[in-house]
């Protein structure tokens, strides 16, 4: 009877002690998933910024913080994901991998946010735009009138190249792309969608005496004689450079720009600015000008000493669009925004602030 007692405790006991160590490790599971996530959060917000400072401040943690968390992940993968040196020199081929899960895993969980918060006909939750930087005012345009009809989404609008932008839809680092469409038929994946949305027109902007009324509109200018002047043009990554050596290439020109920048921002100060060039006797001289496409032209409606003259021959014509990954699940913010880039009312907005800009040069 004791021994029949006696294991009956002992049976009680390693049955709690069993329970105990389940509901533990059950615990431990939980909190280690979560942390993971965090990590793989740390690890994407890294890349993005590529500064451990910068990074750890978008996550609103410190940097001694992010690094723990990031060196913990790797203790638990049994890698190296992140090339450090003085600072943050990229990931290793490892790491490349484990960003590919990160981005995938959060991509899930974000599906997962806005499908739990999000009402009928009401969607809730982060949308990020990454737009090249000449289409910049129509993505902030669009994502202020995204806004207006669904305020529980919150857009986040990135200025990226195309390049950066395509990699980012591919490891749905990004929601929605905004670029050239044109660059599509030149991939060799075909796994990315165009949602028409203008056409861009392109013009020479200069300083001119000051006019009342804002910005004026001049006569139409060569593409040759745009070549003469110092020219302030992004910088040789980003596409819309592209395009634009390709049409003075065509022309048997070649363009020694007075300023590279890879801000859009630099360009229009450098030319408000007014600032004088001169190259040499056999250069270009004058005020600064740069070649910029309608978007960006009509920001500065107000500008009154400012001049923009459409470029002809050849007469250059570039569609923009929103892009997509067809094959990735839409959330309920990409639905919302998808569902507005089609919408008529729109689509005219849009073009009545690119283009050729007709409506403000009457």
């Amino acid at each position: 009877m004791g021994d029949g007692l006696g294991d009956g405790l002992n049976d009680g006991l390693n049955d709690g002690l069993n329970d105990g160590l389940n509901e533990a490790t059950s615990a431990a599971g939980v909190i280690a998933a979560v942390n993971l996530i965090d990590a793989y959060r740390y690890l994407a917000a890294l890349e993005q910024h590529r500064h451990f400072g910068r990074a750890a401040t978008a996550c609103h943690i410190t940097q001694p913080a992010l690094s723990n968390a990031l060196r913990s992940l790797e203790a638990q993968l049994g890698a190296t994901i992140v090339r450090r040196g003085r600072q943050y020199e990229g990931l290793t081929p490892e790491g490349e991998r484990v960003l590919a899960t990160a981005h995938r895993v959060l991509h899930e969980q974000e599906l997962l946010a806005q499908e739990l918060a999000s009402g009928a006909g009401q969607p809730r939750g982060r949308l990020v735009i990454g737009t090249v930087p000449t289409a910049l005012p129509i993505a902030a345009r669009f994502a202020a009138r995204l806004i207006g009809i669904h305020p529980g989404i919150v857009p986040q609008v990135r200025s990226l190249s195309s390049q950066e932008m395509e990699v980012g839809l591919d490891r749905l680092a990004i929601d929605l792309g905004l670029g050239y469409t044109d660059r599509l038929a030149a991939l060799r994946a075909t796994r990315l969608r165009a949602w028409p949305q203008v056409v861009e027109h392109y013009f020479l902007l200069q300083r001119a005496a000051p006019a009342a009324g804002g910005l004026r509109f001049g006569a139409p200018m060569t593409w040759a004689e745009a070549a003469t002047r110092p020219l302030a043009l992004l910088s040789a990554e980003m596409h819309n450079r592209v395009i634009l050596d390709e049409v003075f290439r065509g022309l048997g020109l070649k363009v020694q720009p007075a300023l590279e920048t890879n801000s859009v921002l630099a360009l229009l100060v450098a030319v408000q600015s007014g600032a004088s060039y001169s190259s040499g006797p056999s250069g270009s001289s004058g005020s600064v000008a740069a070649v910029l496409p309608g978007a960006l032209v009509a920001t500065l409606a107000r500008q009154g000493a400012l001049e923009a003259r459409p470029l002809t021959a050849p007469v250059l014509r570039t569609p923009i669009g929103f892009i997509t990954a067809p094959a990735v699940t839409a959330s309920r913010a990409v639905a919302a925004a998808l569902a507005l880039a089609q919408d008529a009312n729109w689509l005219a907005e849009a073009a009545a602030h690119s283009g050729p800009l007709a409506a403000r040069e009457a």
